[in-house]
C-alpha cells in the first residue's frame, strides 16, 4: 500500500507555513522563539489534515511540549493512518544569524514504518544512487570507504568531495581525508541538507559521513529512500540514553541501521527553505505575499521536484 499522492501538496503546505513562521525571526538571535514559530505553524496545519497522524520523530517527549512530541497525535483523526518524522526548523542557529541552509522538514510513511529512533547522537555515512548496494560500511577504516568510494565511480579519493559537521569530535575522520586529498565540504549544522548533497545534481559531494542527531538521520533516510541513495547509521548511546533506547523496543544497542531498517515501503519527504542556501532559495516576504521553494519527493509516486509557491498573508 502507497501514501496517497493528494497527501504530498499538504505536507508542502505544512514545510511551507512553518518555515514562513520561523522566517519571521531570521537574523534575530533568538532560536527558541523561531523553532516555537516553525512548531506552532505545522501543528496547525497538521490538524487540518485528514489523516490518523502520529509524530514517531520529532523534538522530544510529552513533558516537553508545546513542541511536537514523539507520540503526538495529529490530523483530524480521518483518513489514511500516517507516521510522521518532523524538524519543523533544522538549523536553529542559520535562522537566528541569517546563515544559509535552514529549512522546515518533513518525512511521512505508513504506520509502523518509520525507525522509531531516540532523539540522541547517530553515526551516518551516506553515498548516492547507482553504487553497488552496502558498498560502505561505519566499520570500515576512512581510508577504506574513500578507496571503495573511488573504485566504484572510477575515479581517484582527489576527486571526491565528502560532507561532514565541522566539529571537533571529527577531526581525525577529517584529518584522515586530508591526508587523502579528498576534497572536504564543511558544515556547521544541518546534517539533513548535508546529507541531501550527495543527491543534488548540482552539488559535488559524493559522500557524508560523521556523528549527528539520530532524528535528522532518519529524516535524511526518507530522502535518500526516495532518490535510491543509501545510508548506514549506528545509534551513539549514554547510559541514560541507552535506557530509553531499550524502552523504545531497542533491544541490539550496537546495531547498524541501513536504509531499509529505517524507513520501510512508500515515503513522502518535504523540505522548505527558510534561508537562502546551496539547495533552494529561503523564504521572500513581500507585503501581501510570501513566496516558498520546497523539495517535495513521493518514493511511489517517483516525484522529485522544487515546488515554488505564492501564499497570500
Amino acid at each position: 500500500m502507497s501514501i496517497k499522492p493528494e497527501y504530498l501538496k499538504l505536507f508542502v503546505k505544512a514545510t511551507e507555513m512553518a518555515a514562513y513562521g520561523a522566517s519571521k525571526f531570521i537574523g534575530k538571535n533568538d532560536k527558541i522563539a523561531a523553532d516555537q514559530a516553525a512548531v506552532d505553524f505545522m501543528r496547525t496545519e497538521f490538524n487540518k489534515i485528514d489523516m490518523e497522524g502520529k509524530v514517531v520523530i520529532g523534538e522530544g517527549e510529552m513533558d516537553e511540549a508545546p513542541m511536537l512530541f514523539i507520540g503526538e497525535k495529529v490530523g483530524t483523526n480521518k483518513g489514511q493512518k500516517l507516521d510522521l518524522a518532523v524538524d519543523p526548523l533544522e538549523g536553529t542557529n542559520f535562522v537566528a544569524k541569517n546563515l544559509p541552509n535552514s529549512f522546515s522538514v518533513l518525512a511521512a510513511a505508513e504506520e509502523n514504518k518509520i525507525f522509531f529512533a531516540p532523539d540522541t547522537y547517530m553515526e551516518k555515512i551516506a553515498i548516492g544512487p547507482n553504487l553497488p548496494k552496502n558498498l560502505v560500511d561505519l566499520d570500515n577504516s576512512v581510508e577504506k570507504n574513500i578507496s571503495l568510494l573511488a573504485e566504484a565511480k572510477k575515479t581517484s579519493p582527489d576527486k571526491l568531495t565528502v560532507c561532514i559537521l565541522d566539529r571537533p569530535r571529527h577531526h581525525k575522520i577529517i584529518s584522515a581525508l586530508k591526508n587523502m586529498n579528498v576534497n572536504l565540504k564543511l558544515i556547521s549544522d544541518g546534517d539533513v541538507s548535508g546529507i541531501i548533497y550527495i543527491v543534488n545534481r548540482n552539488s559535488p559531494v559524493d559522500m557524508y559521513m560523521g556523528i549527528g542527531g539520530g532524528p535528522e538521520g532518519v529524516l535524511a533516510a526518507a530522502a535518500l529512500s526516495c532518490y535510491g541513495g543509501q545510508i548506514q547509521t549506528r545509534l551513539v548511546l549514554d547510559t541514560d540514553e541507552a535506557g530509553r533506547a531499550k524502552k523504545m523496543g531497542i533491544t541490539d544497542l550496537k546495531r547498524k541501521y541501513n536504509i531499509d531498517d529505517m524507513i520501510k515501503g512508500d515515503v513522502m519527504f518535504c523540505a522548505t527553505a527558510i534561508t537562502n542556501g546551496d539547495l533552494a532559495n529561503g523564504i521572500k516576504d513581500h507585503k501581501d505575499y510570501f513566496e516558498t521553494s520546497t523539495i517535495a519527493l513521493h518514493k511511489d509516486g517517483k516525484i522529485n521536484t522544487l515546488y515554488k509557491n505564492k501564499h497570500k498573508k
